[in-house]
């Protein structure tokens, strides 16, 4: 083998011609084979081309589609400017609107007109700025009003008794009245705070309050333990007096020029009693202001040994003919329930519901003895109110035993008092022109219905906010619109739905009493001091008040139906401080500004969480 070949085999010659020719007819047949299979795949490359890849020759002819590059994702132009020209048409016709709409002076819904509960109101509240006594606050909106009243007390009460209110067309402070007036608003301000936030008078209205307390806690020793009198009155006269006093003298408080002395009692049950509830329910408006409220409390804490006290259980005006003669307490136990229920609201101590509770109590009192006479509140008479007050706890907290018993007959007594206010029951005469005659046909009727209707609204609201209905009248269930359209009616009436068409509140309406029986009223803020019987010549002339005092409601009507605007005429033209705080509760009660439901909670916001004790067994059974 040579050593060049690697394939091996054999290298000797070959005919070179034969192979030759092989070759040639080998490439031949390949060569036809191979063209008629290739020719075949052009073809078959050829359709694919013009179908897949190439298309057909024409297409090239026409305009390629355009794309967008949106970063992410690719889309047609076409579809980009359908896109874009539909959001430049919605943006026109929806939102540019709204932009303009929104860019405009915002211009703030009207708020419904106030209803005449609340114009009344508004101005009701404006008397107690005009009756006060003392250094008057800058922001006193009464313009004919000034300082009064600064040496009161002084120089033989230490620290003297300067401030609170002046009763009604006098210059004297009656404690009494006073502290009833202030535990109404009090009362009025836990149930209806939203109200008078609502209204804008929320802070007004605890100013008033606070003018009023701030006086009465000066009545007594507050920083003591115990306690052996208490201040009755400020100034005083008598009736037919011809001797320089607040009675004889028609002077503006300001111009006052005569003595004026300080009434004192060591046995006023009645009235301390008062001024406990008074203080009492304001600690629970004040609870915001801790020290403030603490104060009240312990004020009134104070004085529940002075009124509880057996030796000293004496009306305060007993053997005092200057209180006798305008505000002559006749009973005393009324205050004790009064005072009870207030003071354990505010304190959440047991001994005092207890107290309100001893069955001697309301049985002294009369509670249950179902007189007209004594369904009927004022200043005089707490019963109502009392009852009223107590029957709250039993509606909203029901404590069971051991008070369940007592709170239930003050439940019924209340439900009984509400049945003769109503007029089909004949209880209450009333006038022609639908005014109740709950003082008997006796002058002043408008401060009685004026608290019988606050009275009858704020149970109907109880009733509402529980969820009852109505309540029972003997076999007759009565619902619970029946109660606020009395109140209604006789707050309506005093407002000018009356035979006369006259409001009794000075400044609501266009006519209403113009010769009020009120020294600061009469006299011309001039700046000149007019002496004691210098002012009688504008007690006397027939001419309207130079100042009117806004809000003051009057006397009223007699049983006819009958007004006389005349100034020597006071049971008719002249307003109280306890007549316009009915007003205003009553007012509040029946306003539709704010929510219609009541205040549950803050009352009882002191009341310690109820655990019903374990009633004692029974007697052992004898046969």
């Amino acid at each position: 083998m040579h050593p060049g070949n690697v394939w091996g085999g054999s290298l000797d010659a070959v005919d070179s011609d034969r192979i030759a020719a092989e070759e040639e007819e080998r490439l031949r047949k390949t060569t036809e084979w191979e063209r008629g299979a290739i020719h075949s795949q052009r073809s078959e490359l050829d359709e694919t081309q013009q179908g897949w890849l190439l298309a057909p020759q024409d297409s090239w002819r026409k305009k390629k589609k355009k794309y967008v590059n949106l970063g992410c994702v690719s889309v047609s132009r076409t579809v980009c400017l359908w896109t874009v020209g539909t959001i430049a048409v919605l943006f026109l016709v929806v939102a540019l609107p709204i932009i303009i709409v929104k860019s405009l002076p915002r211009h703030k819904s009207t708020p419904p007109p106030p209803d005449n509960y609340t114009l009344a109101l508004h101005k009701a509240l404006q008397f107690f700025d005009a009756q006060k006594s003392g250094k008057l606050p800058n922001k006193n909106k009464v313009s004919w009003r000034g300082d009064s009243g600064l040496r009161d007390g002084k120089p033989d009460v230490v620290g003297g008794l300067v401030g609170g209110y002046y009763d009604g067309g006098s210059n004297i402070k009656f404690h009494f009245p006073m502290a009833f007036s202030m535990t109404m608003l009090s009362w009025s301000l836990i149930e209806y705070s939203h109200k008078y936030k609502a209204i804008d008078e929320y802070d007004h209205m605890r100013d008033v309050l606070k003018w009023g307390t701030d006086y009465l806690l000066l009545t007594f020793n507050n920083s003591a333990t115990r306690l052996d009198h208490i201040y009755t009155q400020v100034g005083g006269g008598l009736r037919d007096s011809e001797s320089p006093d607040d009675i004889y003298c028609w002077q503006k408080p300001e111009d006052m020029s005569y003595d004026r002395p300080v009434l004192s009692s060591t046995s006023a049950a009645d009235l301390g009693a008062e001024v406990a509830a008074a203080l009492a329910a304001a600690s629970i408006v004040f609870t915001d202001k801790p020290d403030y409220a603490k104060k009240l409390k312990k004020g009134a804490e104070t004085l529940y040994p002075f009124f509880r006290t057996k030796y000293r259980r004496k009306r305060y005006s007993d053997g005092q003919p200057m209180a006798q003669a305008f505000y002559n307490s006749t009973s005393m136990f009324d205050e004790f329930m009064w005072a009870g229920a207030w003071l354990y609201y505010a304190t959440g101590n047991k001994t005092y519901i207890q107290y309100a509770t001893t069955p001697s109590v309301p049985q002294t009192a009369k509670a249950f003895a179902n007189r007209p006479d004594l369904m009927v509140p004022s200043w005089n008479n707490k019963l109502p109110g009392a009852m009223l007050l107590m029957t709250r706890y039993r509606l909203f907290l029901n404590p069971g035993f051991p008070y369940e018993n007592m709170l239930n007959r003050y439940h019924n007594a209340t439900g009984v008092t509400m049945c003769a206010y109503l007029k089909q029951y004949n209880v209450f005469n009333r006038t022609s022109g639908g005014l109740m005659q709950l003082n008997m046909g006796k002058p002043r009727p408008l401060e009685y219905v004026a608290h019988a209707s606050f009275l009858a609204s704020l149970f109907a609201d109880y009733l509402n906010s529980t969820g009852v209905p109505g309540w029972y009248c003997g076999p007759t269930f009565v619902e619970n619109h029946v109660l606020k359209d009395f109140a209604q009616s006789q707050i309506d009436y005093i407002l000018g739905d009356n035979p006369l068409k006259m409001s009794y509140v000075v400044g609501f309406g266009k006519k209403f009493p113009r010769r009020v029986h009120h020294r600061g009223a009469t006299i011309p803020n001039d700046k000149k001091r007019r002496s004691c019987r210098e002012g009688l010549k504008y007690r006397d002339t027939k001419n309207p008040n130079p100042n009117n005092i806004t809000g003051a409601m009057v006397g009223g009507p007699n049983r006819f139906d009958e007004f006389h605007d005349l100034r020597n005429n006071y049971n008719a033209s002249e307003p109280t401080l306890s007549g316009n705080a009915g007003l205003v509760a009553a007012l509040i009660s029946l306003t539709s500004s704010g929510r219609q439901l009541i205040d549950k909670n803050t009352m009882f916001n002191s009341v310690p969480p109820l655990y019903t004790p374990t009633p004692p067994p029974p007697k052992a059974w004898k046969p």
